[in-house]
């Protein structure tokens, strides 16, 4: 044992019923779901990790679960498992107990995980490859576990409120914890890069002037960089390559501390700000049967993935990340439910983003809307309140689907950004297809009884081309991710403005600059949830990247300092829009609204050029442009946003305001400006008024007061 001792007469029973590291107060009771291992070894660690000083077998198993209690053990204790069975690929079984392994519920990481050729289970230089057995030990390359006391007994502050924003109000922002705030000028600098520094007073404030509800956080839980990428040098940024399901990621702690995320959670619930996390389910970061044993592979491979049948040495790779979860599996979905509640409840998340949600809800027929995984957050009373958002597709047969999740979820809606951006870019015959994007995509989620709040809308998202490279570039330029340019979006739907990238020539720069403006307006005056990438607001540049996962540098770091005056008129324009949001809300509607309409009550009209309605032959005009978009209220506020994607001004005539106290109309927004504040805020009802070329102009009748409203 090389000078560790075997203690297992200290070590108890203990208890099978909650999974993972749990303290008493005094002692530690710990269980492991294993249905295949032949025996389990807990290894307990000095306070650097680095010195095995004791290991213990679980002395009992219960349905399928191994567990013991050590009295005594406390609250920052070091640990990981040794598992024992066979080693037999072909079977679908992976054991090896020369390798150590993470708890799959571990709360806390202490220590950096660093790549070695002993993390693999068989020799890589052996013929045979994962046929072969590795006796190397790894623990000097693995992060261990730490035993962490509940967060009701740690004295934090009495916690407050949560939002509880209503979907329909609800504005997501999307952000990545250390991008977002590792080089912002006026954050302590041990704060830049962590929870800490997303939850200081400037982020927040900076959030709450822009004026949206609800931050979305790209993966925060445990994950390791991929092989491959350590041996090109690079990371692996977007954290979409979990190893650890409860255990927050270590270098985004500032001390160490895992209540750290927890503050941040208050701080933003005391602005009055959600929290919702992108969460990945769908895979480990343990890849294919190739990849690397450090906790499921080891722990019982064949519960936990999926394996290719009658070919139980490969699995189903429906995530095209090597493998994928069997949630179908009851301990497996059992994990899943356990990780969420544990976020939700003890952590204070306000709700979820799922990675390639399809794969959540397969079966051995595929996709299921009736999934045991959406029955089991249904019945759930925490849960069950939590927003849930699904990225609806993975690339395994009929992985696509859009539309197709239950109520309440919604979902991540790429027909929508693929439509914004082709009619931008002045694709012909995109007017029809934009109305129903614009009308909340019921054409797609209506026919379930669902409501508008169902989509989410968005232009650019972390995957993708940023919003100013969206207007700056025709190709992906993904050369530093080391793939020969060959990996992210081949179609962009995207336009440079005669000049790939950067560009000194002032027409083309103000091009640019209005159709960034113009998309963000269609946003968010669309019926549904809008959702924004950080940084756009500003002006942030990939440098034309558009699969930039793997870049820990300048390509995703957000530069404060370097954001001159466009950005903070950009910024000023994207604020002016939320408040016309938050002030009108027939711009997002609870439920679909479909014309025509009796007196008094909400309604929605399509016009055309003399604003009057839409006819069919109107539609099929496939080099028109010009739509106007007229929203009314039950307590008859109108809002009418006029959208001219031509390359010439256009004459557009508003529609007069029968019944109302005022026969005028306000114009609160012209994309033709940087902050889009109009020239001329007053317009007479039943005139005609100039829409400038590639423009969007917003107008309101002020709910027939009379009054200018000013952001």
């Amino acid at each position: 044992m090389d000078g560790v001792s075997r203690l297992t007469a200290a070590m108890l029973r203990g208890d099978f019923h909650t999974l993972g590291a749990h303290w008493d107060g005094e002692g530690v009771n710990f269980a492991l779901f294993s249905a295949n291992a032949e025996r389990v070894d807990l290894c307990l660690f000095d306070p650097e990790g680095r010195v095995e000083i004791a290991r213990h077998t679980l002395p009992d198993k219960t349905h399928d679960i191994w567990h013991g209690y050590l009295p005594g053990l406390a609250p920052g204790a070091l640990y990981a498992y040794r598992v024992h069975g066979p080693y037999s690929p072909q079977a679908g079984h992976r054991f090896n107990h020369h390798k150590l392994l993470l708890d799959p519920y571990a709360r806390l990481l202490q220590g950096a995980f660093r790549w070695h050729d002993a993390h693999f289970g068989y020799r890589r230089d052996d013929p045979g490859q994962d046929l072969s057995f590795d006796e190397r030990d790894n623990a000097g390359y693995m992060p261990k576990c730490v035993v962490t006391a509940p967060v009701s007994t740690q004295g934090l502050a009495a916690a407050p409120a949560r939002p509880s924003i209503p979907w329909h109000r609800t504005v997501l922002y999307e952000t990545h914890v250390r991008g977002f705030t590792y080089r912002h000028p006026e954050l302590p600098e041990l704060a830049r890069g962590t929870f800490a520094g997303l939850g200081h007073a400037e982020i927040i404030a900076y959030l709450k002037a822009l004026g949206v509800t609800s931050i979305e956080l790209l993966p925060v839980q445990a994950f390791v960089d991929e092989h491959f990428l350590y041996e090109k040098k690079l990371r692996n940024y977007w954290g979409y390559n979990t190893l650890g399901f409860f255990a927050p990621h270590s270098a985004y702690l500032s001390d160490r501390d895992v209540l750290e995320f927890r503050r941040m959670v208050d701080d933003f619930h005391a602005a009055g700000l959600e929290v919702i996390l992108d969460v990945v389910y769908n895979h480990s970061g343990e890849s294919n049967h190739l990849g690397p044993t450090l906790s499921f592979r080891g722990i019982d491979n064949a519960s936990y993935y999926r394996l290719q049948a009658g070919k139980a040495r490969y699995y189903v790779n429906d995530t095209g990340c090597g493998n994928t979860l069997n949630i179908t599996h009851p301990r497996v979905l059992q994990l899943v439910m356990d990780s969420l509640r544990y976020w939700s409840g003890e952590m204070g998340v306000d709700g979820f983003r799922f990675d390639l949600a399809t794969v959540l809800a397969r079966d051995e027929h595929g996709f299921d809307s009736q999934a045991a995984f959406f029955h089991a957050l249904g019945q759930d009373p925490q849960l069950a309140r939590v927003k849930l958002i699904a990225e609806p597709w993975d690339i395994g047969p009929g992985g696509y689907q859009l539309g197709h999740f239950p109520a309440p979820w919604s979902e991540w809606n790429d027909n929508y950004r693929d439509t914004v951006r082709r009619f931008w870019r002045q694709e012909p015959g995109q007017l029809p297809t934009l109305a129903r994007r614009l009308h909340g995509s019921s054409d797609i989620f209506e026919h379930a009884g669902r409501r508008p709040s169902a989509s989410i809308n968005y232009v650019t998202s972390h995957d993708g081309f940023t919003l100013r490279d969206l207007v700056s570039y025709r190709h992906r330029h993904n050369e530093a991710n080391g793939e020969k340019n060959n990996d992210g979006h081949r179609e962009n739907f995207s336009d440079n403005f005669g000049v790939e990238g950067p560009s000194d020539d002032p027409a083309v720069e103000t091009a640019r600059s209005r159709q960034q403006r113009n998309m963000l307006a269609t946003l968010l005056v669309s019926q549904g949830v809008p959702m924004l990438l950080a940084g756009d607001e500003l002006g942030r540049s990939q440098q034309g990247n558009n699969n930039a996962y793997c870049q820990d540098n300048e390509i995703n770091w957000l530069d404060w300092e370097r954001l001159g005056p466009e950005g903070a008129e950009l910024r000023a324009f994207v604020s002016r829009l939320l408040w016309i949001r938050r002030q009108y809300p027939v711009l997002s509607h609870r439920h679909y609204i479909h014309q025509p309409a009796a007196a008094g009550e909400e309604s929605i009209r399509w016009l055309n050029s003399d604003g009057r309605e839409m006819r069919d032959e109107h539609w099929q005009e496939h080099h028109n442009f010009l739509l106007g978009y007229w929203l009314t209220g039950n307590d008859r506020a109108s809002v009418l946003v006029v959208f001219n994607n031509g390359s010439e001004q256009e004459q557009f005539l508003l529609p007069s305001l029968t019944g109302a106290h005022n026969e005028s109309w306000q114009c609160l927004l012209d994309s033709r400006f940087a902050t889009g504040e109009p020239a001329s805020p007053r317009v007479a009802a039943a005139q005609a008024v100039a829409i400038g070329e590639r423009s969007v102009a917003i107008f309101s009748n002020d709910g027939g007061n009379g009054e200018t409203r000013k952001p």
